[in-house]
């Protein structure tokens, strides 16, 4: 879905139509849950800080989320899918893979699949979905990016290589600043130059996700579209700039636990489990949890959880960390749990 929750926003409002808005609580500490393709027109991305947000665009229409409607609109897009495909592997409240090899309908080809799919989307629901079609995940996911919005984008078998091999290697799934910049220390910028490189080369530099890296590079992903998986864990994290003391670490808790707390919303399960992990300088790992009698119900009570959770970390005042991440584990159907937070009334 395109700018989904800001899409909806747009739709039921049309006051906001053609006008940059953002979804987000406003305050020093909130987050950008969404942004409009006019707002991001000035550089707004989901999840940077509302006070960038807002410097950056000053005009912007801030709309507070809701996420039990964004839920619903969610089940809508759902009900339009299963009539096509049962294989559905659902990855947020706005993206998802099909499996569309044989499809309830009888379309001949995967391409008419998602041009109905698309067309009735918006026939029916009056919002925009791009899609990508591919002869695996990640080459769909990928293609579902490269003519939003409202696209669809096609790879063929034959055509895999000629889109594939160009683009910079930041683009395959799980390259992000740090395996860059290892990358680029191998003098590897696009994924051609990485399909060059030795599968025993990628793994002494890699480890496992060498192998990973090397079957990316030659369009390789045999993982299946598997419907109704369930949510083990979700976490982020960050690198510091330059490693800093314990201490010294709360601004980022606070600002990961803020970013967890709305990608956790688009999980209908409710964790229960609350985790933070840290890197020292050394690069020895660190992880400390908690599973609360309640869930956490606030964004503020995650971070207050995140927080206790670093005074259980005792390797001296002096200690230095280079990275710092908050999770969420051990999901639960909402009747599984104590206390439901009022957001999921």
């Amino acid at each position: 879905m395109d700018a989904f929750y800001a899409s909806v926003e747009q739709r039921d409002d049309p006051q906001l139509r053609g006008k940059p808005v953002i979804v987000a609580w406003r305050g020093s500490r909130s987050v950008v849950c969404a942004a409009s393709y006019e707002a991001r027109a000035f550089g707004v991305r989901s999840a940077m800080p509302a006070t960038r947000a807002e410097r950056l665009c000053p005009d912007a229409v801030f709309v507070a989320p809701d996420f039990t409607r964004y839920r619903a609109v969610s089940r809508d897009v759902r009900n339009i899918f299963q009539r096509h495909t049962d294989l559905i592997e659902p990855l947020s409240l706005d993206e998802a893979y099909l499996d569309v090899t044989e499809n309830n309908t009888g379309l001949p080809t995967a391409t008419l699949v998602a041009r109905t799919i698309r067309e009735q989307i918006r026939g029916e629901l009056n919002l925009t979905a791009s899609a990508g079609v591919a002869p695996n995940k990640f080459l769909a996911k990928l293609a579902s990016d490269w003519r939003k919005p409202d696209g669809l984008f096609v790879i063929q078998p034959d055509e895999v290589d000629a889109f594939l091999l160009p683009l910079p290697a930041g683009r395959l799934p799980g390259v992000g600043k740090v395996t860059q910049e290892k990358l680029a220390k191998l003098r590897i910028q696009t994924v051609g130059e990485l399909r060059g490189m030795e599968l025993s080369m990628l793994e002494h530099g890699f480890g496992r996700y060498g192998v990973r890296l090397y079957e990316l590079a030659r369009g390789i992903d045999d993982n299946e579209v598997v419907p109704n998986r369930p949510t083990q864990s979700i976490s982020v994290e960050d690198t510091f700039e330059k490693d800093v003391l314990l201490l010294e670490t709360e601004p980022m808790i606070r600002r990961l636990a803020e970013k967890l707390w709305f990608a956790s919303r688009k999980e209908p399960r409710i964790a229960r489990t609350v985790v933070l992990k840290l890197k020292t300088s050394e690069f020895k790992l660190l992880t400390r949890s908690q599973t609360p009698d309640s869930p956490p119900s606030s964004c503020e009570e995650l971070t207050d959880i995140a927080l206790k959770l670093r005074e259980r970390v005792e390797l001296g005042s002096q200690q230095r960390f280079r990275l710092v991440g908050v999770g969420l584990s051990n999901f639960r159907e909402p009747e599984d749990t104590r206390a439901q937070p009022a957001l999921f009334d």
